[in-house]
């Protein structure tokens, strides 16, 4: 019921920093665990981070900690993506997505996703 659209994404040069939203519609994100992952041509779906209900809880894939860090906005119905010092490896589809069981990593656990941002980081 919930749809989400992904923004900000981008050409940057590696070190830069950049930040994606995810708004959604249809109903409040207050509701809802949220999550990022990241997808590039001829690999599977990656974990980036979620976020729960509450925002007491955080976790981030092995290849970011450190890096991103994952906020939310419920007054807004928005996620963010706060990326810094991006590597070229980090070009990919940014996908926002929704859970009403918990947070986590899996992606069998989201029930609603958007349609993806693209960010590519070159010199």
């Amino acid at each position: 019921q919930v749809q989400l659209v992904e923004s900000g994404g981008g050409l940057v040069q590696p070190g830069d920093s950049l930040t994606l939203s995810c708004t959604a519609s249809g109903d409040t994100i207050s509701g809802y665990a949220m999550g990022w992952f990241r997808q590039t041509p001829g690999k599977e779906r990656e974990f980036v981070a979620t976020i729960s209900k509450d925002t007491t809880n955080t976790n981030y894939g092995d290849s970011v900690k450190g890096r991103f860090t994952i906020s939310r906005d419920n007054a807004k119905n928005t996620v963010y993506l706060q990326m810094n010092s991006l590597k070229p490896e980090d070009t990919a589809v940014y996908y926002c997505a929704a859970t009403t069981s918990g947070w986590g990593t899996r992606i069998a656990s989201y029930d609603y996703w958007g349609q993806g941002t693209q960010v590519t980081v070159s010199s």
